[in-house]
């Protein structure tokens, strides 16, 4: 079951990550292909190949497909840059997100639908207004606050302002993830340091790190121990997702297409469950606190708002890393399923496994699969603990192909 009024955007960097955002109930997935992607370096990127098998799955689960192009532009990527536009809507992309108008202009000369990226950083009705003549839906800025959203939906409903399709302008805002310390991502520290510019999507994260500060006259150094001042936490709205919709927000984004499967998979069912509940009037304190623990378990710097709620500053990180309370150690491979039994067969490549672990199954056509372990048989006979180099079968409640990963999920 979805609401009818929101559509949850799910963020896919690998055949895995877009298996498990079909499955966990997704409306929409995003992707890049090649090297003009926010995520060219982060993530496993999809090749122009790939289209026409990831339309085809998105097809299939009813499930709409948007291609993120929102890096900046130089003459020599117009070419490709074309290229991929023309294969997209030849393969049946849903929609071009876009931040360059080059990317704009060539989408509108051939009729490919096209999303405003937030790296265009629209912050106001006018500019709104100005870019429908381009696209159907903008990716605000993500320093507004929703008083500031709620008005620009009530301008577009009050003017009227209409996309390309003929339709009202619809507003989509990031609502769980990473978030930059620059404005809307426009960030130049990997540029300067390194060479590799964030806004071609090659950023190698400078703000994540520790910084020593040294006094130029004297040479004293001061380690910044207490904050990662450049390092925000992850944007969280599970516990005012209300206020999302109340706002106007019509397309709600998930953040992490450099992230795992099973990221994708816990972020996407949360979210789509506390959309239900919304529908459904039973949105409780109860709900948000389980889906806020459930969220904590997998990767993630920390909760904090962002500036939907109106505060000025961030919230920065005190430590490098993920603060997910678990983590998951790569055990073993699949082998085969047996599918009348509800068995798979698995080969123990490293430590041990018991009766009553947790376990995560990961595979490209597979998505996610978490169970627990309840029984173990080796060589038939029945078991309470494999070793390394064990090959071994257990109940698997859905189905398992070869060489899908097996891994122990553990605390943190």
């Amino acid at each position: 079951m979805r609401t009818s009024q929101t559509e949850l955007l799910a963020p896919v960097g690998s055949y895995e990550s877009l298996t498990a955002a079909l499955k966990a109930g997704c409306d929409a997935v995003y992707f890049g292909v090649e090297q003009l992607n926010m995520r060219a370096r982060s993530s496993v990127n999809f090749t122009t190949d790939d289209l026409q098998e990831i339309t085809r799955l998105c097809r299939q689960a009813n499930v709409k497909a948007y291609l993120t192009l929102n890096t900046i532009l130089y003459d020599h990527d117009i070419r490709l840059m074309k290229t991929i536009v023309n294969q997209a809507k030849a393969s049946g992309v849903s929609a071009v997100i876009a931040s360059d108008h080059a990317v704009m202009a060539h989408c509108r000369s051939i009729g490919m639908p096209l999303h405003i990226s937030t790296q265009v950083n629209v912050t106001n009705i006018e500019t709104v207004e100005f870019y429908a003549a381009f696209a159907d839906v903008m990716v605000l800025s993500r320093e507004l606050s929703l008083r500031q959203v709620k008005e620009i939906t009530r301008e577009i409903e009050r003017r009227q302002i209409k996309g390309p399709s003929g339709q009202l302008v619809r507003i989509e805002m990031f609502a769980h993830g990473a978030l930059c310390m620059a404005v809307s991502g426009k960030c130049y520290l990997s540029l300067h340091s390194h060479n590799a510019s964030a806004n071609r999507g090659a950023c190698i994260q400078n703000c994540r790190k520790s910084y020593i500060v040294t006094d130029k006259e004297e040479g004293t150094e001061l380690e910044i121990d207490n904050e990662y001042i450049m390092s925000a936490k992850d944007l969280c709205t599970i516990g005012f997702l209300d206020k999302l919709v109340d706002a106007g927000v019509q397309l709600l984004k998930i953040e992490g297409r450099g992230r795992a499967a099973d990221y994708v998979d816990t972020v996407v069912r949360c979210y789509r469950e506390a959309l239900i509940a919304l529908q459904e009037n039973s949105y409780t304190p109860e709900k948000i606190e389980d889906w806020t623990n459930r969220l904590s378990k997998v990767y993630n710097r920390g909760f904090w708002d962002g500036y939907y709620l109106g505060r000025k500053m961030g919230e920065w990180n005190d430590s490098y890393g993920s603060k997910a309370t678990e983590k998951k150690i790569l055990i073993g491979r699949g082998i085969r399923y047996f599918s009348k039994l509800q068995v798979g067969e698995f080969s123990l490549e490293s430590h041990t496994l018991k009766k009553g672990d947790q376990v995560l199954i990961t595979g490209p056509n597979t998505g996610v699969i978490r169970t627990t372990v309840e029984e173990m048989r080796l060589d038939d006979v029945a078991v309470d603990n494999v070793a390394r180099g064990d090959v071994f079968s257990m109940k698997v409640p859905e189905k398992v192909k070869p060489n899908d990963k097996l891994y122990k999920v553990v605390n943190a």
